[in-house]
């Protein structure tokens, strides 16, 4: 293998690097800047190397593009290290050597196409010539290394196998499961040679529970379970549920918060089902929402010019994706997350169906779209990997009602309360009213895209039903009135136009009247109670829902019309139109719900306040720019839609998590199950960790870092860091407060051997900053809530978790009413214990793993210690003393009993 005799740039905290053809030397930032402006260099993350030197307008020969070219829907870790584990060449020692591995990785990268044995040659040749007219900066040199076929290529979209229509699948079985038999099919799924878990055992036994017949209509088995870390609750529920779906024919729904549990449960499903049936189709499916699937019709009109400059390179390297994908996933799937990130823009978003337009049969590429195919492999499969906010929007709005899960278990089940909560929320915002007039309108003026209307998307109903056309035309003239392009410009400037802008500007006016923050919370949201509104403001708000409401009515009339049409075919209805009509119904059915929503909200303006709701006013502000202005309206309890919705037509559920109970109290529990919403006693289990915490973990709890003083916290950021040699997972709750500490000891680290990362800096996606972390023992990431769980790094990886401070809870409106109705300040620290308990869980996963907790809070109340588990040592110590603790279990000197220990139990 021969590199590539172009010069490298490597830049990181610790400094900038340069090769020429057979020689490194250091630069300078200033240097690096003008060497890259001056000719293409080889760099790898150019985002992330623009960052380092400050120079945005960086550009050059990126290694990752080009990987994403040659080896499109495979994995590689965005760093040095990952690429040269990818492409198996020799991992760099240091810094200065980086630039002569990039460019072996890219010498190895170009031989690859001149193989025979390349994999995913198919569609190269092809997207190249493309690539060459917009002046791909590897175009050049791939050129003349990609042979030309000698048949012509066949285009992705004739490439891309088509689903096929199956039959409804019966009803499950009733069955009961004999327990012993769940115990076998556990050991089978655990290995022979495993170690026995006696607590593993005990919960898949109790888990049979929620998979035996339901007793009553309304009325599902609803199982709670507790599962200390390292139980192995996944294999545990499992078991069950690939039992019962084989003796009863019938699917289970699993159903995840983050999309790191997702991968994970791929992984152990495999041990109970294979890849593939007999007759090809899979007995495992993972669903998201369509937003995170590619859109065919959408990659067709970015590649036909929709995309332009850098934004149509990523569409043809997505279009070489989407021929090796396995599923079309484009977040959190097998397209890179940090390809996106590359290109600056919202690329990756506008490649999929974010914006509800889908025309179903209508599409050329129905037959072939990513999205119905998971759809329909879903009803077929014995298990769904979903997220919690799809399985509560397919049950509250599903196409097919038949299809709906009836056997879920919620794991991450600490989660489901949030995720009801956003789901079965109303928002009267900006954002969500100029996009209900673009999904109406279409496309205005000189916009660019795909965005169809009414009209577009219906057109036969236009030329051929009178009736359904005449409710089109009014329903796109009622949208008129809804806020255009440039509304937050208008409402700023005080010249807001239509009733909806006449809204959100009294929105914006009462908000600012009533800011109490003094200016603390400059640059971030403003929020008020939407109470003692004056008359003003409500004759605006009834101007503006009586025009949703004139909006509202042609929907209406035009969904009777598509039923009308749907049960009585006319002549010229084919079968495609009848399910592009379909398709139409539901989409037209959700935003008609959506409007009288937002009517309802603004009808109870000015009147006395429901008890089961709250209500409020807000400004969203991003670093000082505002981008929305709305109403919002969130449950009290969010159960309760959720209880009657998802857990009322269910037969069995699990609600399982780690921290699912706050000790040994299953009260709140069960209250955020929302079972006593349907008259459900959920049956109960909890199994501990069987983690010896004593031994494997300390929690230090600092006492000398004053709070609220940047330069102390960084200080102790960075000398815990150096102290336990990287592999720390810092936790804030505030992303200024990260920015400040990331900004402050990046550089010292970095010249120290330990590469920092951070979320809210970095230009990286949150998937691969982990994966990152996870590959570098001596690297190190700070991060927010994301971060707190969903983040599985077992091993030296990670060692040591820092938090800022208590995770209080934020002082909204919101939370102030649920505190209200809850309990006060027990309800707070029912929060703060959970979100202790998530952080501690992310530092021992495994029994060979150690680490220390550490809390940087001069007075952490002793009321929220029951949040570690119980035996873990805990102590108030100063900094210098953490230090010593780190330091000494770094070295492998650690002795939880040496004469520095103060424990607290």
């Amino acid at each position: 293998m021969a590199a590539l005799p172009i010069p490298a740039l490597h830049a990181s905290h610790g400094g900038c690097w340069l090769r020429d053809a057979d020689s490194t030397r250091t630069v300078s930032k200033g240097g690096a800047v003008m060497a890259a402006a001056d000719t293409p260099l080889l760099i790898l993350n150019a985002p992330l190397v623009a960052t380092r030197l400050g120079y945005p307008d960086l550009s050059g020969l990126d290694l990752l593009e080009l990987f994403a070219f040659v080896h499109p829907a495979r994995f590689v870790v965005p760093t040095p290290k990952g690429l040269a584990h990818a492409l198996d060449l020799p991992e760099p020692g240091a810094d200065a050597e980086v630039p002569q591995l990039l460019q072996q990785a890219a010498g190895a990268l170009l031989e690859t196409c001149e193989s025979e044995e390349w994999l995913e040659r198919e569609g190269a040749w092809t997207a190249l010539q493309s690539l060459v007219r917009m002046r791909w900066p590897w175009a050049t040199l791939l050129t003349g290394r990609i042979a030309k076929p000698q048949r012509a290529e066949r285009w992705l979209f004739s490439r891309l196998p088509e689903w096929e229509e199956s039959p409804d699948h019966p009803q499950p079985r009733q069955v009961f499961l004999d327990k012993d038999a769940v115990l076998h099919r556990l050991e089978d799924l655990t290995g022979s040679g495993a170690e026995q878990r006696p607590g593993q055992r005990a919960y898949a036994a109790d888990a049979t529970y929620a998979f035996e017949p339901r007793e009553k209509s309304g009325n599902p088995r609803l199982l709670l379970a507790q599962a200390g870390t390292g139980i192995g609750k996944t294999l545990g529920y499992l078991a069950p549920a690939s039992l019962w779906s084989n003796e009863a024919g019938g699917t289970v729904w699993v159903s995840t918060y983050t999309k790191a549990l997702q991968r994970q449960l791929r992984q152990e499903s495999r041990r109970a089902w294979p890849e593939r049936r007999s007759d090809g189709s899979r007995p495992v499916v993972v669903r998201k929402g369509r937003e995170n699937y590619l859109c065919l019709l959408n990659l067709e009109d970015a590649l036909q010019g929709g995309f332009a400059g850098r934004a149509a390179i990523l569409a043809q390297l997505v279009a070489r994706w989407a021929a090796y994908s396995r599923d079309g996933d484009m977040i959190g799937g097998d397209l890179p997350g940090w390809l996106g990130t590359l290109f600056r823009q919202r690329g990756i978003t506008s490649l999929t169906d974010r914006r509800g337009e889908c025309v179903y049969a209508g599409c050329p590429h129905y037959r072939k779209c990513f999205i119905e195919r998971a759809s329909r492999a879903s009803a077929g499969a014995d298990l769904v990997i979903a997220n919690h906010a799809l399985v509560m929007v397919n049950a509250a709005r599903g196409r097919d009602v038949a299809a709906r899960p009836t056997r879920i278990v919620f794991d991450e089940g600490h989660h489901v309360f949030d995720a009801a909560d956003s789901t079965f929320a109303a928002a009267l915002s900006g954002t969500e009213t100029i996009e209900l007039r673009r999904w109406v309108i279409g496309p205005e003026k000189a916009s660019r895209g795909r965005r169809r209307g009414l009209s577009a998307r219906l057109a036969d109903i236009v030329s051929y039903d009178e009736a359904g056309s005449k409710a089109i035309t009014a329903a796109r003239a009622a949208a008129e009135a809804l806020p255009g392009d440039s509304w937050m410009q208008r409402i700023v400037e005080g010249a807001p136009w239509g009733p909806l802008e006449e809204l959100l500007a009294a929105v914006r006016a009462t908000v600012y009247a009533r800011d109490e923050s003094g200016g603390q919370e400059a640059g971030y949201g403003l929020e008020t109670e939407a109470a003692g509104l004056d008359g003003a403001f409500i004759e605006i708000a009834q101007a503006a829902r009586e025009a949703l409401a004139d909006l509202r009515q042609p929907l209406i009339r035009l969904g009777v019309r598509l039923e009308a049409l749907l049960e009585d075919p006319p002549d010229w209805l084919d079968g495609t139109g009848r399910a592009r009509l379909e398709g139409a119904r539901h989409s037209l059915s959700w935003r008609i719900d959506t409007l009288a929503g937002w009517e309802a909200l603004l009808e109870r303006l000015g009147g006395p306040a429901d008890p089961e709701y709250v209500d409020w006013l807000a400004v969203d502000r991003s670093e000082a720019r505002e981008y929305d202005i709305g109403i919002h309206r969130r449950w009290l309890d969010p159960m309760k839609p959720f209880a009657k919705v998802v857990l009322e037509p269910a037969h069995g559920v699990i609600m399982t998590s780690a921290t699912l109970r706050d000790g040994d109290d299953w009260g709140k529990a069960i209250a955020r199950s929302g079972a006593e919403h349907i008259g459900v006693m959920p049956h109960l289990t909890a199994q501990d960790s069987p983690f010896d915490y004593a031994a494997q973990a300390e929690v230090l709890i600092v006492t000398d870092v004053p709070r609220g003083d940047i330069p102390s916290l960084a200080a102790a950021y960075a000398r815990l860091i150096e102290a336990s040699g990287g592999g720390a997972l810092g936790l804030f709750t505030a992303i200024r407060r990260l920015r400040a500490v990331h900004g402050r000891i990046a550089d010292r680290l970095a010249r120290a051997g330990l590469p920092l990362y951070a979320q809210h800096v970095d230009p990286i996606d949150t998937g691969t900053l982990v994966d990152i972390f996870r590959d570098d023992p001596a690297a190190s990431l700070l991060g927010t809530d994301a971060l707190r769980d969903g983040v599985d790094v077992p091993g030296h990886s990670l060692r040591l978790v820092v938090m800022e401070q208590v995770p209080w809870p934020r002082p909204s409106i919101l939370h102030r009413a649920r505190r209200l109705a809850g309990g006060g300040g027990s309800y707070d620290d029912t929060i703060i214990r959970a979100r202790l308990a998530q952080a501690f869980g992310r530092l021992i996963r495994s029994k060979d793993d150690h680490g220390h907790f550490v809390v940087l809070s001069s007075a952490f109340p002793s009321r929220l210690l029951s949040a570690f588990p119980e035996g873990t040592p805990i102590r108030r110590i100063s900094l210098e003393e953490a230090l010593q603790r780190v330091a000494a279990h770094a070295s492998g000197e650690s002795d939880h009993e040496g004469e520095n220990a103060r424990p607290l139990f």
